[in-house]
């Protein structure tokens, strides 16, 4: 039996014990599922209480049915929803009972938005947004997933493609009336406009965008230097709470510690990593090991220092491509030190607001603009790139070879339709929706 002609169910709800749970079931068999518990169908998309019961007539719970009959439904499948009381034995009796009807099985993880996407209810940039936005953490990333959610990279993905195949019939049709004097060249011109007008479009998304892709992974900030400066307490600081242990002892922070951060929007994430310094201690000397490595990688590095740093900060980030601020903490103690940009107490708060405020700063133009972002994923900006390299070619393949041109056409159409997910994407379903959680 093909997947499609199962009936798939899960609790697509959050983690019980809860006030509600609500159990999906998408499928051929959703109305049988649905009279065998409730005992008869309900008015489409209307609430209606009913007392489930299981096959041999002991009853589950008093609970709220819907039915959703297909096309009409978040699927393009017959759909019916369970909304029982959120406890674990309800609903594992609720399961047991549906899973007894022959041709049901519990659902996979994105199985119920691949089949939405499979039936066209969605393409497979707003697929993407879903999975951005249940996977949001911010205001600002929630935005962004709900622009790609609403449509707005595919119904321009859309236009473009079809004003692509206009282009392309123009310039075929040139290749039937080749003997024909003039006419080529007469449809040839509206192609080429066409075809200069996509490319400028195309191009001015992919120019647009800047950082607008990592803002689904957010910004990464080390916290960096010496041993004892004070960067497990300056984290701990900026998350607002202890997620580092501090000790007077030089070596404490062994491994990376990392913690998620809502600044303003903006999604943080800032390591503290071990002490750097020579030592004889190989645990010692891998989380030294780890923490340069992070450091390097991090878009941005906060080095501590105080009144006792040996180390020129400079000479850390001589290799780095990235930002390094210099952070001079344990003012409060009133010992001099390294020249810095920013002056703190990492125990007392001093300074703290104003270190903030300019991380707030550094993200905003990290990201740049991101209200009108069309492209937000590296899978996006790939298929978009070989579509406008497509589109130039064609341009200036199309004085030699109309043939030729054609064909760099159909290229660019191919990878608008990859961006949709309506030709060729197996390969990716799979990677994308395995992403989701089950019950989505």
């Amino acid at each position: 039996m093909h997947p499609r002609d199962q009936t798939i169910f899960a609790l697509s709800s959050g983690r019980l014990p809860s006030a509600i749970a609500m159990v999906r079931v998408s499928g051929p068999r959703a109305s049988l599922v649905l009279t065998t518990l409730a005992g008869k169908l309900p008015a489409p998309r209307q609430t209606s209480r009913r007392l489930l019961r299981d096959s041999a007539g002991q009853q589950i719970d008093d609970a709220v049915v819907l039915w959703f009959p297909g096309p009409g439904s978040a699927t393009g499948e017959d759909v019916a929803e369970f909304h029982v009381h959120g406890g674990r034995a309800v609903l594992a009796a609720l399961l047991a009972a549906i899973s007894e009807i022959p041709n049901t099985r519990a659902a996979e993880p994105g199985e119920f938005t691949r089949r939405a996407f499979e039936n066209g209810k969605l393409d497979l940039v707003e697929a993407e947004g879903l999975d951005d936005l249940i996977h949001a953490d911010t205001e600002r990333q929630r935005r962004q997933a709900l622009r790609q959610l609403q449509g707005l990279l595919g119904d321009r993905a859309r236009d473009w493609r079809e004003r692509i195949i206009e282009a392309s019939a123009l310039i075929e049709a040139g290749i039937d009336f080749s003997d024909e004097g003039d006419v080529p060249a007469e449809l040839r011109a509206p192609a080429v406009k066409a075809i200069e007008a996509l490319h400028d479009e195309i191009a001015k998304a992919l120019a647009a965008q800047g950082h607008s892709e990592r803002l689904r992974d957010g910004l990464v900030v080390a916290i960096a230097g010496e041993p004892n400066v004070g960067k497990s307490t300056l984290m701990n600081q900026l998350a607002r709470r202890d997620v580092a242990i501090v000790s007077p002892h030089a070596g404490t922070t062994r491994d990376v510690i990392e913690v998620q951060l809502d600044l303003d929007g903006y999604p943080v994430t800032v390591i503290d990593t071990a002490g750097i310094r020579e030592t004889d201690d190989p645990i010692e000397q891998e989380g030294v090991r780890r923490a340069r490595a992070r450091a390097d990688d991090a878009d941005l590095v906060l080095w501590l220092v105080d009144g006792k740093s040996a180390v020129d900060p400079a000479t850390k980030s001589r290799n780095r491509p990235g930002p390094v601020w210099i952070v001079r903490n344990k003012i409060d103690l009133g010992a001099g030190g390294v020249q810095s940009e920013f002056r703190i107490s990492a125990s007392r708060g001093d300074g703290i607001p104003e270190l903030v405020e300019s991380l707030v700063k550094f993200a905003a133009d990290f990201f740049g603009t991101t209200e009108g972002a069309l492209v937000t994923r590296a899978r996006q900006r790939d298929l978009l790139s070989r579509a406008a390299g497509s589109l130039r070619r064609s341009l200036e393949l199309v004085e030699d070879g109309e043939e030729l041109a054609a064909e760099e056409l159909r290229t660019a159409a191919y990878a608008l339709g990859r961006l949709l997910g309506r030709v060729d994407v197996e390969d990716v379903l799979g990677a994308i929706f395995q992403k989701f959680c089950i019950g989505k």
